[in-house]
């Protein structure tokens, strides 16, 4: 399986520079009006966007009345963004390292299982929230298509399946339980003919919502009202990516709108969340650069722009998770 996702991240790759190289020299014009300092903003809104992403694990850890510091959490979301892209299991994984790492803090591992599936949760939701506003900037330019609709709609029902599995948790761990046995065996039948092995642990499954209904049990009243500050944060945490691209373009003195910037990065994230490779390689740097030309933006301008966001939110953040998973490793040895 993973040499088909190999291929496809090649084929994407040859994809995107043969479209570019017939505007190869469109490309190196823009690049010449390239405003450094405007990339060293993005760099540092990336700063801020992680700190914040530490910030919303801290107010779920509170609201499941464990206190934590903040640099220790911004250090292990860097670093679940690491093994979020090098072993992408739909977040699991890093849900996986915090329930680690609570276990070497001597914090109950189950309400720290359940602060990754919130966290998850309201990423989710308030990603919908800026999509709705890229559908209305699209809608209005009439360049909302099939495929843009798709997506979103696959998302929408990833993010109801994943609140009713919290709502079954919260109502029963044998249920929820149950219920993630019988997708890891359906997973597990589909996938043995390729990999002649189970890919998902059905026990593990079980393991997993016992720790989750762990964590709901303890959740205290009025647990959606509670739930407003971290959306809060997952909202800011959009912006500032949202402001991450606003650079970009600065950067490369690219005229835009509001409507723009909303838009295309709404689209190019819905692609990266829907997408089958790691954190959307590939799959974003094809289709950005066509959703931000829908969106009348040059397309050599587009492709400049799309590699240098993807430059920070990417490959920026891959060795920062590095950097913070070898820290973590140390400072718990």
């Amino acid at each position: 399986m993973k040499k088909y996702i190999v291929v496809l991240i090649l084929f994407l790759g040859v994809a995107v520079v043969a479209l570019s190289f017939g505007e190869l020299e469109s490309i190196i014009a823009v690049l010449q009006h390239a405003q450094v300092g405007y990339l060293f903003a993005a760099l540092a809104l990336h700063g801020l966007w992680l700190w914040n992403v530490g910030a919303t694990y801290q107010t779920l850890y509170h609201l499941l009345g464990i206190e934590e510091d903040l640099p220790r959490l911004t250090l292990v979301a860097a670093a679940t963004n690491l093994i979020n892209i090098v072993a992408p299991t739909g977040g699991v994984g890093g849900i996986a390292l915090f329930a680690a790492e609570a276990r070497e803090r001597g914090y109950p591992t189950g309400k720290a299982t359940l602060a990754g599936a919130l966290f998850l949760f309201v990423d989710q939701v308030a990603f919908l929230f800026v999509l709705a506003l890229g559908w209305i900037v699209l809608i209005r330019r009439n360049d909302l298509n099939v495929g843009e609709i798709s997506a979103s709609l696959l998302l929408l029902t990833f993010a109801c399946i994943f609140g009713f599995f919290l709502f079954l948790g919260y109502r029963s761990a044998a249920a929820l339980g149950n219920a993630l046995a019988r997708i890891a065996h359906a997973v597990n039948r589909v996938l043995r003919v390729f990999l002649h092995r189970d890919y998902l642990s059905e026990e593990r499954a079980h393991t997993f919502a016992a720790e989750i209904a762990d964590g709901l049990a303890d959740l205290p009243g009025h647990s959606t009202r509670n739930l407003l500050r971290p959306l809060a944060h997952a909202l800011i945490n959009k912006a500032l990516l949202i402001g991450i691209l606003l650079c970009a373009f600065l950067s490369f003195d690219v005229d835009f709108s509001a409507g723009t910037i909303i838009a295309g990065w709404a689209i190019g994230y819905l692609f990266l969340v829907v997408s089958p490779t790691p954190n959307g390689i590939g799959v974003v740097e094809g289709l950005m650069p066509l959703t931000l030309t829908s969106l009348r933006v040059p397309y050599e301008a587009a492709v400049v722009i799309t590699l240098a966001y993807r430059a920070v939110t990417f490959w920026w953040m891959m060795a920062v998770g590095a950097w913070a998973f070898r820290r973590l490793h140390f400072s718990n040895a």
